[in-house]
């Protein structure tokens, strides 16, 4: 086979539909737009792509400002070094935290981060803790409590 004898496969291509030619070739008369309105006649048919139809467009619809998700949840972080710069204690819980200063409300969820090491035990309670500081709080033989 050569390059000289290559054909297109049967049916692949076809020619092009002439239209407006006659009522006997089935596109004449109206030539496929159908019956009067803005989009048969020539010329000023073109719209923008975003148009409805004088229906208020989506981008108008839409608010242009941010988005807030009402069921975002914020933590107090606290990291292991900051657990290791006030001392060696027995536990530490929220309240504990807010004397200490770590994090300024008792009432708002607290989540510990595994950044820093710890050298003593400590039980540790908070609403949330990463893997790490989970990991690192239990191999120094402290517990970790979920509240």
């Amino acid at each position: 086979m050569k390059l000289s004898e290559l054909k297109k496969p049967e049916g692949s291509s076809r020619q092009r539909k002439r239209v407006g030619r006659g009522s006997g070739s089935g596109s004449g008369g109206t030539s496929g737009r159908g019956h009067k309105g803005q989009k048969s006649r020539s010329g000023k048919n073109k719209m923008p792509v975003w148009f409805e139809g004088g229906q208020m467009p989506i981008q108008r619809r839409l608010p242009k400002r941010g988005f807030k998700n009402p069921f975002r949840k914020t933590f107090q972080v606290i990291n292991l070094s900051d657990i290791e710069r006030v001392g060696k204690r027995e536990s530490l819980d929220p309240q504990a935290m807010v004397e200490l200063g770590l994090i300024r409300k008792a009432g708002q969820p607290v989540k510990v981060l595994g950044d820093g090491k710890l050298d003593f035990a400590v039980n540790v309670s908070a609403n949330a803790f990463s893997a790490k500081a989970r990991e690192v709080i239990e191999a120094a033989g402290g517990k970790v409590e979920v509240l």
